[in-house]
């Protein structure tokens, strides 16, 4: 059975015990939640040695970080140590977007390297295939396809982006309405291509059952993508976004009558004043299955410096109700990011996502700002670099820049205004001249 199954039975999976225990809550909250649909848990047993991952209501925001070869940079090795880079920056999940060099043989040490959930998106080998098999993407079949969702499944994939939700008619209204940017998504680019030349259905979306069977099969989550993500403020909460979503709606309530777990993908390039109202259409239109946000990427103009862009998005977004924040690096819209920036990216997002679950509530969020605050009032360098979300870096710094103080840092050195004020604040008030 899947972990939507078990959990409608009433049982208690080990993955259900693990993550309750992870997130310091009551099992049957985890449990209802993967039953009603709110929480996904990583279930794909076929990843040996991986952490149980959940998310959802009720959870701690997490974070994904994306790595992968290209046709550019096809060096398995480098991937890998982003991929150790990603986990040791306290990322919750590793995505192989390769599309260079053998794409199996990757995929499988991807995932023998990640202790973290892995995610995938198979249309990219699919495509791939295609291009060596038969000269073009648009010349693969419907069996390319689904052999390779079932591949990556069955290796021990436990989460795939499936681009179900575009249609003729989605991208009618995008024509009719135009766009700036068009679609940036790869895997929807692929879709659209293959729709447009062989005028026919998005076969990810007319085939939805064979897909079901497959994620089912073998408990792996299916997000759906969003192939029509605004990729500029201009294209953001337009009439193709806006019907993918619609259409998505209607394929997570048919995930779940079939026992299987689903999240689902969202944009993109939002300006501030729309993000809430993104978030709460999904939720509203998908009953509160978990949503996956790229960002939002809250301007255009942020080049070398878009992991700030994401994370500011990303912080509203989460607020509002976003459960996954897929990170954005320094070198996003540049190039293929480096291990540093595969670090930054991670914490930039880990940050969005903490700020937000300290107004959503979640156990344990606020209780770690109150102990650092704490910890600076009592001057405990030590404390306070446990409790940062960047232990590392915060060491870092303080090493490379001493202080003559005993106690101070060398911003205030003498002069430290919580250790001057104490002095005074612990004396009885003098009396008033």
């Amino acid at each position: 059975m899947t972990q939507v199954e078990m959990a409608r039975l009433g049982k208690v999976s080990e993955q259900v015990a693990f993550v309750a225990e992870a997130e310091g809550l009551e099992r049957e909250i985890i449990r209802a939640g993967v039953a009603e649909g709110t929480i996904v848990l990583s279930g794909n047993l076929a990843h040996r040695g991986a952490r149980p991952f959940g998310v959802g209501r009720g959870l701690r925001t997490k974070v994904n970080a994306n790595v992968g070869t290209s046709t550019d940079y096809r060096k398995i090795e480098v991937e890998l140590e982003k991929v150790d880079a990603a986990v040791a920056a306290g990322a919750d999940s590793v995505m192989d977007l390769s599309t260079g060099g053998d794409l199996d043989a990757i995929r499988k040490l991807v995932l023998d390297r990640s202790k973290v959930m892995v995610g995938t998106v198979p249309v990219y080998q699919a495509a791939l295939q295609a291009v060596g098999r038969r000269g073009s993407i648009v010349e693969m079949t419907v069996d390319d396809l689904f052999d390779a969702i079932e591949a990556h499944a069955r290796d021990g994939v436990e989460f795939a982006t499936v681009h179900c939700g575009i249609t003729l008619e989605g991208i009618r209204l995008i024509r009719q309405e135009g766009r700036v940017a068009d679609i940036v998504s790869r895997g929807g680019s692929f879709i659209t291509g293959w729709m447009l030349h062989n005028g026919r259905e998005n076969p990810l979306y007319q085939h939805y059952d064979r897909l079901l069977e497959i994620a089912h099969e073998y408990d792996m989550i299916l997000s759906l993508g969003d192939s029509l993500r605004p990729g500029c403020l201009a294209d953001a909460t337009d009439r193709g976004q806006i019907h993918e979503l619609l259409m998505l709606g209607e394929l997570v309530e048919r995930a779940w009558a079939a026992g299987v777990q689903v999240m689902v993908e969202g944009p993109g390039h939002v300006p501030l004043d729309q993000i809430a109202a993104n978030i709460q259409l999904q939720k509203r239109i998908c009953k509160g299955a978990p949503f996956y946000v790229l960002g939002p990427l809250v301007t255009d103009v942020g080049t070398g410096y878009d992991h700030i862009t994401a994370a500011i998005g990303g912080a509203i977004a989460a607020m509002h109700g976003a459960d996954f924040l897929c990170y954005v690096t320094p070198a996003e819209h540049l190039g293929l990011p480096s291990n540093q920036d595969v670090w930054d990216g991670v914490m930039a997002s880990r940050i969005a996502g903490h700020a937000a679950d300290i107004v959503k509530g979640v156990k344990g969020a606020r209780e770690r700002d109150l102990a650092m605050a704490q910890a600076r009032k009592s001057i405990d360098w030590e404390r306070q670099a446990e409790l940062c979300l960047d232990p590392r870096k915060a060491r870092q710094l303080r090493a490379e820049r001493p202080s003559t103080a005993v106690q101070g840092c060398s911003m205030c050195g003498d002069f430290c205004a919580m250790k001057f004020v104490s002095e005074y604040l612990g004396a009885p008030m003098p009396a008033i001249c």
